[in-house]
């Protein structure tokens, strides 16, 4: 496993996650992950856990690690504090009929499926507040259906944050197996349309850094639905 380093300075590596690959262990699964990699990479780095946030599994894109425990500590804490800035693109089924907005519903346990997370009032367990800013930059219209190409700028992170936010309002992405199982692939895309575009965070160093991830393959069709070019790429206003 080899994963492209996108930005890299003596506290952190910043590197661009395919889709398919886990950011670290849940302890039941054999694969390999990405955590696995940057130990591998980095021996001499000795902190437990070295990444600062997470991608889901079929999520692709900006993943970033710590090299020392100083970094790690500091980048937690500008996640806390909101001052990491991350931008996704996503696909989604319909188009929402605000361009602009603030999706802003707390989220919880599903009461149906163990594995999934919800944004609906009575949802199990203790209800997390979760903000996600969008915008529509983008449509498609494919076999009668209508597509929009989102930009998504998520200001907490919560677990699989993204993808119940758009489920909440109607507009789930698409590909999602867990929150959208019974819909069409579209555009050719058969894997979750989701992917963590850029992140502009600050550095122990006292600058900052904004990383992008290129488009992969697999999602280069979301490229054409955009009437400017995706990048450099700026958060959802």
């Amino acid at each position: 496993m080899n994963l492209p380093i996108l930005y890299e300075d003596t506290d952190i590596v910043v590197v661009d996650k395919p889709a398919g690959l886990v950011t670290h262990s849940d302890g039941r699964t054999k694969e390999k992950t990405a955590e696995e990699w940057f130990k591998e990479r980095y021996p001499a780095v000795a902190i437990e856990r070295p990444y600062v946030h997470r991608l889901d599994r079929d999520t692709s894109g900006v993943l970033v690690f710590a090299k020392n425990e100083v970094a790690h500590e500091f980048l937690r804490k500008a996640f806390t504090d909101r001052e990491v800035k991350k931008t996704y693109l996503a696909l989604a089924y319909g188009v929402p009929k605000e361009k602009k907005g603030v999706i802003d519903f707390s989220i919880g346990r599903s009461r149906k499926d163990f594995r999934l997370r919800s944004a609906q009032p009575k949802a199990k367990g203790r209800l997390r507040e979760a903000v996600t800013r969008y915008e529509v930059i983008g449509e498609k219209e494919e076999g009668g259906e209508r597509y929009a190409l989102l930009k998504l700028s998520p200001e907490t992170g919560r677990t699989h944050q993204l993808r119940v936010h758009l489920k909440a309002i109607h507009h789930p992405i698409v590909g999602d197996a867990l929150y959208a199982p019974n819909r069409p692939s579209a555009l050719g895309i058969t894997r979750l349309a989701l992917h963590a575009a850029s992140i502009d965070l600050p550095l122990p160093s006292g600058s900052r850094a904004t990383v992008e991830a290129p488009l992969p393959s697999d999602l280069a069709v979301l490229a054409a639905l955009a009437p400017e070019p995706l990048y450099n790429i700026k958060e959802a206003c």
